[in-house]
Parts: C-alpha cells; sequence; structure tokens
C-alpha cells in the first residue's frame, strides 16, 4: 500500500466525489467528505515523511518508463505544498456542513460536496503529478469546480463573480496549454524531468522564449500576482464563507507552486532569472501588488473584500522572496505559502462564523462583537497580528525570513519597503478591531451569540498553529529550507 501512496493522493478524493450522489442525507455526504479529506491529509503526511527520510519519490502509471508513460513525482516542495492543502482542507471542511446550512440552499448541498472534492482533486493532482499536460488537465479540474462553488453563493454577486474567474481563468488555462504545446513542438516531451533535461538545447530559439512568456503569464494569471489580480476581491468576497476558505487557504498556493515549478526546474534558474530579466521584473510586481491591495484594503466597508485585497498584497510578498532567488528568499516564500494558509483560513472561517450569526460582514455589523463573540473575535485579533507579522506569530517567521534575504543580497530599500508595505496591513486590521472593541454594539446586534463549536474547533486549531509555528519553527522552516536547497541544488547554484 504504502508504494501506491503517489496515485492515491489522487484517487482517494476522485472516487470519493462521485459517491457523495449515492448518499442520501446532507449530514452522511459532510462527514464523508470530510473523512475523504482527512484521508488525503493521512497520505500527504506519510508522503512527505518518505520524501525527507528517502528522497524524491517517483512513481510510474501503468508501468510505462517517462518520458513515455505519465509519473508523479513527488520531492520536499510538492510534498510540502500536499501537506498544506489536504490538511486545510480537512480543517475547512469541519466546519462546512454548519456554514452551508446558512448560506448554500439545501438542494445544493450534495453538489457542493461534490465540488469541492473535485477541486481538491485537481489541486492535488497539478502538485503531484511530473506531466506538463497532465498539469493542465487538473489545473482545469479545480478550476472548473471551483467556479462553480462560486456560484453557489447567494449573492446575486457570487454570478458575476464566478463568471469574471471563468473568463480570466480560462485566459491563463489557455496560456498555459499554449506554453506546453510550445515546448512540446521543441522537445518532444511533456514529462516535466524530461523537459528540464531537453530545453537547454533549444533555450535560445524564439519558439521556447514565446513559450516561456504564455507558460508563466497564464501561471500569473491564476495566482492573482498583480496586475493580474482582477478576478480574486469579487470571487472571496461574494463565495459562500466556506468556499472563501477553502480557495484563500490552498488555491493561490497550488498557483505560486507551478510559478517555481516551471522557473526552477523546468526552465531552470539561469534561463529564467538571467537570460530574461526577470528578477527586477517579479520584485516590481511584487512591491506593487503589497502596495495596491493593501491600500486598496484599508478603503473597503466588507471584512471578506478587505481580506481579499490583503490576499493580493501577501502574493506580493511570496513573489518577491521568490524573485531573490537564493535559498533564504526561497524559504521566505515557500514559508509564506504555509503560515499564509493558516493565517487567511483562521480568518476567513471567522468570517463564516460571523455571516453565520449575524448575516453580514459590513464593518459596521462589527461593532460590540468583541463582546459578543469574544472566541470568535479574539480568532481574528490573534489571525490578524498574525497577518501583520507580530512577534510570536508565522506572519512574523515569513517576513523575518524575507528581510533577511533581502539584507543578504543587500537590497534595503526593498527591505524598507516590505515594513512599509507590514504598517499598511496593521491599518486595515486596525479597523475591524475597534469596530469589534471599542465601538458599542448596533441594536441588531444585541443578542448575538457565540459560533458553534464546529466553527470554533478548527477556527481555534488553526489560531494555535499560528501561535505554535511562530514559536517552534523546526518542522516549517527545517522543511522549506531544504526544500529550497534541494530546487538551487539542482540547478548547481548552492555550495556545499
Amino acid at each position: 500500500m504504502l508504494a501506491h501512496l503517489p496515485i492515491l493522493q489522487v484517487i482517494v478524493p476522485l472516487i470519493g466525489a462521485p459517491v457523495c450522489v449515492l448518499l442520501s442525507r446532507a449530514r452522511l455526504v459532510w462527514l464523508f467528505a470530510l473523512i475523504v479529506s482527512g484521508l488525503s491529509f493521512i497520505v500527504s503526511a506519510l508522503l512527505l515523511q518518505q520524501v525527507l527520510m528517502s528522497g524524491t519519490i517517483i512513481y510510474e502509471l501503468g508501468g510505462w518508463d517517462a518520458p513515455w508513460g505519465i509519473e508523479y513525482r513527488i520531492d520536499k516542495l510538492n510534498g510540502f505544498l500536499l501537506l498544506i492543502i489536504s490538511a486545510m482542507s480537512t480543517l475547512v471542511l469541519f466546519a462546512a456542513q454548519t456554514s452551508i446550512n446558512k448560506e448554500i440552499p439545501a438542494e445544493k448541498h450534495t453538489h457542493f460536496y461534490i465540488l469541492y472534492l473535485l477541486s481538491l482533486t485537481g489541486m492535488l493532482g497539478v502538485v503531484v503529478t511530473g506531466d506538463a499536460f497532465n498539469v493542465f488537465v487538473f489545473l482545469e479540474i479545480s478550476s472548473l469546480s471551483s467556479y462553480a462553488l462560486i456560484a453557489l453563493g447567494k449573492d446575486r454577486r457570487a454570478l458575476w463573480a464566478a463568471y469574471q474567474y471563468l473568463i480570466l481563468g480560462t485566459i491563463g488555462a489557455t496560456f498555459i496549454l499554449i506554453g506546453i504545446g510550445l515546448m512540446y513542438q521543441m522537445t518532444g516531451t511533456l514529462n516535466m524531468a524530461d523537459l528540464a533535461a531537453r530545453l537547454p538545447e533549444v533555450a535560445q530559439t524564439k519558439t521556447v522564449l514565446t513559450a516561456f512568456a504564455f507558460v508563466i503569464t497564464g501561471v500569473c494569471l491564476k495566482l492573482a500576482l498583480f496586475p493580474l489580480h482582477l478576478w480574486l476581491p469579487n470571487a472571496y468576497t461574494y463565495a459562500p464563507s466556506i468556499v472563501t476558505a477553502f480557495l484563500a487557504a490552498t488555491a493561490t498556493k497550488v498557483a505560486f507552486y507551478l510559478l517555481i515549478r516551471f522557473t526552477y526546474s523546468v526552465f531552470g534558474v539561469s534561463f529564467s532569472f538571467t537570460t530574461l530579466p526577470l528578477q527586477f521584473l517579479f520584485m516590481t510586481l511584487g512591491l506593487l501588488g503589497i502596495f495596491v491591495g493593501s491600500i486598496a484594503a484599508i478603503f473597503q466597508t466588507n471584512v471578506k473584500q478587505i481580506f481579499a485585497y490583503s490576499s493580493i498584497a501577501q502574493i506580493g510578498y511570496m513573489v518577491i522572496g521568490f524573485s531573490i532567488s537564493s535559498v533564504t528568499g526561497l524559504t521566505a516564500a515557500l514559508l509564506h505559502i504555509f503560515n499564509h494558509a493558516l493565517m487567511k483560513g483562521a480568518l476567513f472561517l471567522a468570517l463564516g462564523a460571523v455571516v453565520y450569526r449575524i448575516g453580514s460582514v459590513q464593518i459596521n455589523q462589527f461593532q460590540g462583537l468583541g463582546q459578543q463573540m469574544p472566541l470568535t473575535m479574539a480568532a481574528i485579533l490573534v489571525a490578524g497580528l498574525s497577518l501583520i507579522g507580530m512577534p510570536l506569530t508565522v506572519g512574523f517567521v515569513s517576513k523575518w525570513y524575507l528581510l533577511s534575504a533581502l539584507i543578504e543580497k543587500g537590497w534595503w530599500p526593498v527591505a524598507v519597503l516590505i515594513l512599509i508595505g507590514s504598517l499598511l496591513t496593521l491599518v486595515y486590521v486596525w479597523k475591524i478591531i475597534e469596530a469589534a472593541y471599542f465601538k458599542p454594539s448596533l441594536s441588531t446586534n444585541s443578542t448575538v451569540n457565540e459560533a458553534p463549536l464546529a466553527f470554533l474547533i478548527p477556527i481555534w486549531l488553526l489560531v494555535i498553529a499560528n501561535i505554535y509555528f511562530g514559536i517552534d519553527t523546526r518542522l516549517s522552516v527545517e522543511v522549506a529550507h531544504s526544500a529550497s536547497e534541494s530546487l538551487l541544488q539542482a540547478q548547481g547554484l548552492v555550495i556545499p
């Protein structure tokens, strides 16, 4: 069984999705989906443990050797991502049944779980596969499911948000497919390890340069990197709360994984950052994302929209770490993938609890909630402080490594801009805290009760994780650092 863990990572949720149709009761469907996601988490934990102990795992499908056959290839990078995706999926699903009772019509509950598991399948498939065309296939499975999940929101604007995401997401996927097709034309292979070996021979051709441009642009659209972020604010704001929590904690992380995989592993660091001036471009776009996202967040009145724009800024931090192209910089980026999932998972689940109790996330409706929903608002407070980067939280760890990477390079002006960006985060987080704790309760909120346990358990597990991994960084930092070293050593850029 252990030998087949790579394929089980994808097969378990893929088979689980249609099985949901056969279950009659909504609660039974929820329990089944939760078990399926939990099994995926166990598989991913075992895979990561195996990779850390024994090295890269290669699983050949159907007994066909690569590049003729399709292989799943799991190293420290995607092993880390698999753990993040499956863990966040399971925690979010724990609160799903309670949340969707208020936000999704009862007749669509089974559809929700089917789409959720299909989206999970697609994300896990993108991360685990070693075949470029399969990346596109799994990306479309995940994306199409996500469009439908967003459209399940009761607000009619959810349909427009889903349509907008559909159009931009389809453009992004088409760009990726064109790029993959051009690479196949030049190399005759779709296996990513084989592509990495063959592309250097034709790296200076216009076809490969065009392929690179199409792939990176498509991935950045999926990532919502500024200025290709237009789909994200509405998608996060008007989707059902549980969908927002799931996508915010996982979807952009998968896209960022693809950005790393194609630039560092397939095309290579030398081509991506030396032949082409992408280091400066990504650094600039990352900084613009931080400031545009943070300033836009400050002026929002819908709290889900505040944290949606915040995600654009946080993607900027990841991209800056990625663009430094050093072990410390890439470690900072991978750490922020993990830490951002913990922060945004906690924040959006807590907002789901607020929606469950008061039916709104307008900031004026938060007045007095610090006394009426103390545990939920305390979770938002801690996760918000982590988002700012306060010491003893995971957000501080990410930014410490990012600043260290910039100082190593001597890029002090960029480090100063990062600190200013953190101060902007303080402004919009403070708006929420001020409303909850320092303004009188509105009359309509006078009888608000604390969130149900179904919300509080996953929320506080994530809050505790925000603090625990901010103090004991051994697991997150060691895995991120080891994955970064492996990526750069493969390019001959790390001197022992």
